[in-house]
């Protein structure tokens, strides 16, 4: 944890975001650059597991693939399983599969295997960045399916639009861009002001040397 994390709404680390520099078949943004730094990695994962305990879920599931990177994560933090949820077609033993869109419109599938766990088990759903929602509504489709219910949805941001105000409105949803503040509204935009100083520098670890005897 960093000695000086800030505001709650203001978060140190969210500069540390990369722009998209390869056009418009890219997400807008890199979110990576935040798990580059041992600081940011750690205070961001504070700042979205603060909201809950481990008697708050019985499993956590992250959504191929940058949601595998958080979710494991934060399951080690809440000292629970992890679930992956894959793109359909990746595992080799019997599944579930739901169909959804992604944030640019494209037919997917989702599947997780089957069974994942035990009915009546809470499953807190985490993924990266939730643009448009329908991935997460495939998501939770697959969960409620095998007969487990939602106990939170976590990401970095959750970017404002009727799907996603649904799931505030029925879950624990807990971002690190806090609604209402300027941040949410730059992301709803899908431009940061940060962009215009972003460096990858901004982001790079420090280097460790072990001393000499």
């Amino acid at each position: 944890m960093s000695k000086n994390k800030g505001p709650r709404d203001d978060r140190w680390y969210f500069p540390l975001m990369a722009p998209n520099t390869k056009g418009e078949k890219f997400a807008w943004l890199d979110p990576t650059s935040i798990y580059i730094n041992e600081e940011a990695f750690s205070d961001l994962l504070d700042d979205l597991c603060e909201p809950f305990s481990r008697h708050d879920c019985d499993l956590v599931a992250g959504l191929d693939a940058m949601g595998f990177v958080l979710g494991s994560a934060i399951a080690t933090r809440l000292e629970k399983g992890f679930l992956p949820i894959r793109k359909a077609g990746k595992l080799c033993v019997e599944t579930d599969k739901v169909p959804f869109k992604n944030y640019s419109g494209r037919l997917q599938e989702l599947e997780i295997r089957k069974p994942a766990f035990r009915p009546e088990t809470r499953v807190l759903l985490v993924d990266q960045w939730i643009e448009t929602g329908g991935t997460m509504g495939g998501a939770i489709e697959l969960v409620q399916r095998q007969g487990g219910s939602i106990a939170g949805i976590v990401a970095i941001v959750i970017e404002e639009n009727k799907r996603t105000k649904s799931y505030r409105a029925k879950y624990k949803c807990v971002s690190a861009i806090i609604p209402e503040t300027e941040w949410q509204r730059q992301a709803n935009g899908q431009c940061f002001k940060s962009f215009n100083s972003y460096t990858p520098e901004l982001a790079f670890p420090p280097l460790s040397r072990s001393e000499s005897i």
